[in-house]
């Protein structure tokens, strides 16, 4: 990884385009990082209110190890990966994981997506996984098997948009960037294209003057993210598109280690806070 923290960072344009019911597209402009989750960034601590890659923004374990499990508390984030991959029979090893998503700043940060792609020991991709939150509080993990052009397909099983029921499927084309950052998620249901988001960016090795740089022309980039997002949901929710109602399970269960959790009791009023669909950063 370039640069003197070992980092990556892209300058990103994120294009939302709704096919159905109603064409509804919108752009957003910000940044990504890429890093390595063995050799997270060390900023200088004047830079570090800028970025910081904390743990309880991924990790899906919210409960301490079992007794059994060697202390680590809080878990780090590529241990959490580990035990993920594990439930799934995949055992990373001494692989390398890259990771593309943004950090905390300022106080806050909102990943609509993360993205994993990880490696085995020799530098052979060994899988890619979609780490979707949700503006709930929510979030889940998407398991995709290597594939030379990034491209997988999975059934769409968490709620995201109170836009869209939890059906259909995800065409996702994740290749490991470069120099040049494109990624697009498609949402089909019923065999018909419903949603499409992209994003494309241009790779700038990280260092001060490059973080300086993309917080001058973004600035509060991630509180703009979740800012825009409810923007756009109650613009759709005011045009008149129906709301589908929270399941209970997403409603009352917390983003724990578990992939799905059981159902809850359902709460008196489980119509959403309109958000728009946000599978993609």
């Amino acid at each position: 990884m370039p640069g003197p923290w070992g980092a990556v960072l892209y300058e990103t344009v994120t294009t939302h385009v709704r096919t159905a019911p109603r064409r509804r597209p919108f752009h957003h402009r910000g940044y990504l990082w890429l890093v390595d989750l063995d050799e997270l960034p060390v900023l200088a601590r004047p830079l570090r209110p800028l970025a910081r890659f904390l743990p309880r923004d991924h990790a899906l374990a919210a409960a301490a190890d079992p007794p059994d499990d060697p202390p680590d508390d809080p878990p780090t984030i590529r241990h959490d990966l580990e035990r993920y991959l594990l439930g799934h029979g995949i055992r990373l090893g001494r692989g390398r994981v890259l990771m593309l998503t943004q950090a905390r700043s300022l106080g806050h940060v909102f990943n609509p997506l993360t993205v994993y792609w990880c490696q085995d020991g020799e530098g052979r991709p060994l899988c890619t996984v979609a780490e979707v939150h949700n503006t709930y509080g929510g979030r889940h993990r998407y398991l995709l098997p290597p594939d030379p052009e990034g491209r997988g397909e999975c059934v769409k099983d968490f709620y995201v948009s109170p836009f869209f029921p939890v059906d259909g499927r995800y065409r996702m084309v994740l290749p490991e960037p470069g120099d040049r950052l494109r990624l697009t998620v498609h949402l089909e249901r019923r065999g018909e294209p419903a949603f499409t988001a992209t994003v494309r960016g241009t790779a700038r090795p990280a260092g001060p003057a490059a973080l300086l740089r993309v917080v001058l022309a973004h600035p509060f980039a991630t509180w703009a993210v979740s800012l825009h997002i409810r923007y756009r949901g109650i613009r759709l929710w005011l045009s008149g598109l129906p709301v589908q109602p929270l399941p209970a399970a997403t409603a009352t269960c917390p983003a724990t280690a578990a992939a799905s959790c059981p159902a809850g009791p359902s709460r008196s009023d489980d119509r959403p806070v309109p958000t728009e669909e946000v599978p993609a950063p």
